[in-house]
């Protein structure tokens, strides 16, 4: 798997479940679902950190968003 979609999928699953685990407090159960999926996106993004030389800079992630959503377009 390339960096950037490492990056992209793990940033998206992360914005994801943020709602899930505040839906769950909300209704008072535990966010055990939630919380599966936020250790699954920090596994990618520190998969994506760790395999790019150099690492990735906050300036870097919108370029990383556009080059994976350009490869899945052409």
């Amino acid at each position: 798997m390339d960096a950037d979609l490492a990056l992209v999928i793990g940033l998206i699953i992360g914005a994801f479940s943020i709602p899930a685990i505040v839906s769950a407090f909300s209704d008072g159960r535990a966010p055990r679902v939630a919380a599966l999926t936020i250790i699954i996106a920090g596994a990618l993004v520190f998969y994506a950190l760790s395999t790019k030389p150099g690492g990735y800079k906050v300036e870097e992630v919108p370029d990383a968003f556009v080059r994976v959503a350009a490869r899945f377009i052409n």
